[in-house]
């Protein structure tokens, strides 16, 4: 969880595994999409940043972070080591929010449940849009980059297990 004080950009780069045998998929929510593009574009960096040949990253949009499942399920047949979902929904007036929420959470634990290829979990669920600027690349740092660490770390346990 993020507070004031933690940066969701550091990380210790001698801590990383070498990334540059892996294969990453990225599936990204068309909606909100000035947060979930500052998201990509951390997770993406970070990626590179770590060894991983721009090659070997698969990028699909969806329509919105609901569809992310459905999305991340077709990326983990395309032989990749890992998969990061991102998305942003942000609270409104109606109880939307909480089924998207719950429905995004379970359907993406489910498939890190069901199928091999383990799949990141990048989705803000913020009570306004100053919290999601503040998490995809404001103040806070990049959630991004958070998920392309723990991405590369569950493709070295998935290969390693």
């Amino acid at each position: 969880m993020a507070t004031a004080n933690k940066n969701l950009s550091d990380y210790d780069k001698t801590t990383i595994p070498d990334a540059s045998n892996y294969r990453f998929g990225i599936v990204v929510s068309e909606w909100n999409d000035t947060i979930t593009d500052g998201l990509f574009k951390g997770a993406y960096h970070t990626l590179i940043e770590n060894g991983v040949d721009p090659e070997n990253i698969k990028h699909w949009n969806v329509p919105g972070s609901f569809e992310l499942i459905y999305g991340c399920k077709k990326m983990q047949e395309q032989m990749v080591d890992a998969v990061i979902a991102i998305g942003s929904v942000i609270q409104g007036e109606t109880k939307h929010f909480d089924f998207v929420c719950e429905g995004v959470t379970q359907g993406i634990k489910d498939l890190n449940v069901i199928h091999d290829v383990p799949v990141i979990f990048c989705v803000l669920t913020d009570n306004n849009i100053q919290q999601s600027i503040d998490r995809s690349g404001g103040i806070h740092g990049n959630k991004g980059t958070e998920a392309a660490i723990a991405a590369i770390k569950m493709a070295e346990l998935r290969s390693n297990a």
